[in-house]
This record gives C-alpha cells, sequence and structure tokens, in this order.
C-alpha cells in the first residue's frame, strides 16, 4: 500500500486524488489538506437545497460533489483529512458498516490520544468528546474500492459553515450556528493554548501515518512529482463541472400540488437517525411516478437508492409497505439509520 503524506495541496486537488486512485484501482493512504476553503456536497444531495450558491459565488468559494456520501460543510486548511482507498475485496476490511467505522476510526482516536484528546467511537461513524462531535467521517464505494475519508478538526469556522448553507432566514441561520458550535468540538478547544502550539500539520500527518500502519503494515511514501496526474486531470474533467455538480436538478420548496383530482405533486423532508431524506415524487392516478430521492444519509453501495426508486416506479400506494419491505428483504445494501418505516414516513400522503 502506497502513503501520499502531501500536506497542503490545491482545495480540488484535495478531493480528486482519492477519487482518482480509486477508480485507478490502488490501495493507499491519502493525508492532505486544501489550501484554501471550499464547501462539498455529499453524493446524494441536491445543491441547489444545501449550499447558498450565490454567497459562494460572491465570495469565490468553490462547490464541490463528492462520490462519498453524507452532508455538506466547508472544510479549510484547518481540517487535515485522511483518505484510505482499499480494494472491495480486501479482506482486512470487514463487511458490516458499523465495524468497518470502528475498525478504521481506531487510528484516528489514538492520535487524539497521543496530543492528550479521550476520544471515543460512537456508532455508526462518529467520533466524540465530552458528548461533542470531534471528527467528520464517511465512506463509499467507488467503482471496486471502498474509500474512507475523515479528518482531524484543528479549528473550525463555524460563523462560515452557518453561512454557506442554504437556509430561510437569520433567524434559524444563528441557531444553526449555535447548534453546531455547541456540539462540533475542534482539537484547539480541547487543548490548553501551549498544548496547542506544540502542534503542526507535519507532525500531526506523520502521528496519522504511524498509526494507520500499526493497522494495516508498512507503506512505501510517495513523493509530490509521483503523483498520477493524468489520472486525476481525467477525473478533475468529469466532476468540476455543472453537469455532475447540479445533476439532482432544481428543487422548490416542501409542498404537496394537487394539480387535478387523482393528480398530486410532493416533495417532502424527512430527518431519520441516518440523516435527512428529500423525497419529491408525483401521485398519479394512485402510483408513485417521476420520484427522485437526495439527501445526506450514507448509502452502501450508492447505487442501492436508485434501485429503490426504480421499485417504487408506477408502484399503487397500496402496496408500498409490501415493496419496501421486499427491498429491505431482497437487496444486499445497508443504509444505516434509515428503516422501512421512515421510507413509509416519506412516502405517506
Amino acid at each position: 500500500m502506497k502513503l501520499y503524506n502531501l500536506g497542503k495541496v490545491p482545495w480540488e486537488e484535495s478531493q480528486l486524488i482519492y477519487h482518482a486512485l480509486a477508480h485507478m484501482g490502488e490501495e493507499a493512504l491519502c493525508l492532505v489538506s486544501p489550501n484554501s476553503p471550499y464547501v462539498c456536497i455529499g453524493f446524494h444531495q441536491d445543491v441547489e437545497q444545501e449550499v447558498d450558491l450565490d454567497f459562494c459565488r460572491q465570495n469565490q468559494i468553490p462547490v464541490f460533489r463528492r462520490e462519498v456520501g453524507g452532508g455538506a460543510v466547508y472544510l479549510d486548511g484547518n481540517q487535515l483529512f485522511f483518505q484510505l482507498i482499499l480494494h472491495h475485496d480486501n479482506p482486512v476490511a470487514p463487511k458490516r458498516i458499523e465495524a468497518f467505522y470502528k475498525k478504521f476510526l481506531q487510528p484516528i482516536i489514538d492520535v487524539h490520544q497521543r496530543i492528550g484528546l479521550s476520544v471515543n467511537y460512537k456508532p455508526v461513524n462518529d467520533l466524540i468528546i465530552d458528548n461533542r462531535k470531534i471528527s467528520g467521517t464517511g465512506a463509499g464505494e467507488i467503482e471496486e474500492s471502498i474509500v474512507f475519508v475523515g479528518n482531524l478538526i484543528l479549528d473550525f469556522d463555524y460563523a462560515m459553515m452557518s453561512r454557506v448553507l442554504k437556509i430561510p432566514d437569520e433567524k434559524f441561520r444563528d441557531k444553526v450556528k449555535q447548534t453546531i458550535e455547541e456540539n462540533l468540538s475542534t482539537i484547539q478547544r480541547e487543548l490548553q493554548p501551549s498544548e496547542f502550539e506544540q502542534l503542526d500539520e507535519s507532525g500531526l500527518n506523520q502521528m496519522m501515518a504511524e498509526e494507520f500502519q500499526k493497522l494495516l503494515g508498512p507503506m512505501i511514501a510517495v513523493q509530490k512529482e509521483e503523483i498520477p496526474s493524468a489520472k486525476i486531470a481525467e477525473v478533475k474533467t468529469s466532476m468540476l463541472n455543472d453537469a455532475w455538480l447540479f445533476q439532482r436538478g432544481r428543487r422548490k420548496k416542501e409542498r404537496v400540488v394537487k394539480v387535478r383530482s387523482g393528480l398530486e405533486v410532493v416533495q417532502r423532508v424527512y430527518k431519520t437517525s441516518g440523516g435527512l431524506i428529500r423525497a419529491a415524487f408525483v401521485i398519479a392516478e394512485n402510483k408513485y411516478t417521476d420520484i427522485d430521492i437526495s439527501g445526506d444519509f450514507f448509502c452502501f453501495p450508492k447505487h442501492a437508492i436508485g434501485h429503490l426508486v426504480a421499485m417504487l416506479e408506477n408502484c399503487p400506494r397500496e402496496n408500498l409497505a409490501n415493496l419496501i419491505t421486499e427491498f429491505y428483504q431482497k437487496e444486499k445494501f445497508e443504509i444505516p439509520g434509515v428503516s422501512i418505516a421512515d421510507w413509509l414516513a416519506v412516502f405517506k400522503l
């Protein structure tokens, strides 16, 4: 396995490198951080619903859609990323998602321990300190690879995070900012100033490299000039464009519009323990059609949501529960924290 300990890189490279390696089928650990801020949204999200695009354009903050699930987040150089790419059939990777997270978050727990912070794992994919989240992580499948990404959060711009999100009013924005501040901590907040001043990016990256190698064995260090630039350029062409970013299309506010008797257009937002689900669909002559699902949940494999949509297309309302139950019984997938009852709540009238 290769080790890409790269430190500061251009913002787009901080995302493109692990996508490129995954598409190449190359196993590696990447340690990077962006040299400028940007917003990153999850694979299943609708960028126009989640991000204040006008604000981002005015402030020259790029927006990127990754191939890994989860929610929209503001990223900058105060967050040090670890990106682990493994072959799908690598026996070191547990098949169950919770077991996977628990195993591969242990090196990051150990890094926090080494700098004096007692951090604990909380299912499904959180690291917490005194009941506050202190690391953001996610996993997904890209081609034949499993990608596990996360960060060490040195500091966090809570105000900017609340500002880049698509929020209906300033009162609610203040509440979002307050909630994030109360429930997301940072290394700087948890350490004494004298302790924090002793840390640097190079040293923390070295700690992450050491802890992951305890778990995965020795790695071959790769120099910057050995980065697969041709593949990164290829991935850049496909991912840094509007077709990729806006692929979910425009959605209006949640509502039910009765077009005529027997024809209604519905949009609904539903919060589950596994994340937020946004659904838009049409009820035509008592059947579901034109279904679109997005949100900040995780789904493994990511294409399983497409299978669910296909199964429900033209489904009579009275068959909804049976079809969703059948989907959970027959399909091989995991959507942590999202149950059959949640999907029934999403599609109910």
